[in-house]
């Protein structure tokens, strides 16, 4: 069996929120309004400094349910490469050593967010993990319903997706890790056997000094990352864009 590292997204993975990037791509399309995309940047600070409740995830849920409905499958995959571009200047590179370390060591790595499967999925192509495990919505006709297809991967939906990939490749979770910033990802962090709380909001970090887990904090974003945010922009375009294409076809 092979062992695995598990990376929730925002706040750990990355600063901040990856649907602040979501939504300021889909304003300039028309699919959210000013005062839409005015609240979530209220929300996204307020998420920066102390996190989300689960109500206001679940509010997040119902409002991208609601945006996504009637909307081609097509128009938000053209979207990735412009959201990808905005998050990658954002991840931690202490995040991404450990990624490349857990790689080093002959461990398999992974996503696991509660955002959109097609885009979690390409940005673990981008940084080179084996995998991305994300909400993943049901399309049809060309166009989404707004139903989910799947667990909504959040809390114990976490949970549920990683054994879902761990029978399908066999893995070891007894011998895995996974890395959280928040309280709500407590079944992911108890479900493998070495957990990791990362930038810790206050009820996670009393968890993980109960039980000796490992604290990392990094609060202040790394400007000098491996993979440079215009560089990165300029390859998603030209690359990602292509690929996320060839996929839709």
């Amino acid at each position: 069996m092979t062992a695995a590292a598990f990376f929730d997204l925002d706040k750990t993975l990355m600063a901040g929120s990856s649907g602040m990037q979501f939504a300021k791509a889909a304003r300039q399309r028309g699919l959210i309004s000013r005062a839409q995309i005015l609240r979530w940047g209220r929300d996204h600070l307020r998420y920066r400094i102390k996190g989300a409740t689960d109500d206001e995830t679940g509010e997040i849920l119902k409002v991208a349910r609601e945006t996504l409905s009637g909307v081609s499958y097509n128009e938000i995959s053209r979207m990735w490469p412009e959201v990808l571009a905005g998050i990658l200047p954002r991840i931690y590179p202490e995040m991404l050593a450990e990624v490349h370390r857990h790689q080093d060591e002959g461990r398999r790595t992974y996503i696991v967010s509660a955002a959109g499967s097609d885009m979690v999925e390409s940005l673990a192509q981008v940084l080179g993990m084996d995998g991305g495990i994300g909400t993943r919505y049901v399309v049809e006709e060309g166009a989404y319903t707004g139903a989910l297809d799947g667990p909504f991967v959040y809390g114990r939906g976490k949970v549920i997706a990683i054994e879902e990939i761990a029978e399908q490749v066999d893995l070891d979770l007894e011998g895995s890790w996974a890395y959280s910033d928040s309280a709500s990802d407590l079944p992911m962090l108890e479900l493998v056997g070495n957990a990791v709380a990362v930038n810790p909001d206050a009820p996670l970090l009393e968890v993980a000094r109960r039980e000796g887990w490992k604290v990392m904090r990094f609060e202040r974003l790394g400007r000098n990352l491996a993979i440079g945010g215009t560089v990165a922009g300029a390859l998603l375009v030209g690359g990602l864009g292509g690929w996320l294409s060839r996929r839709s076809t």
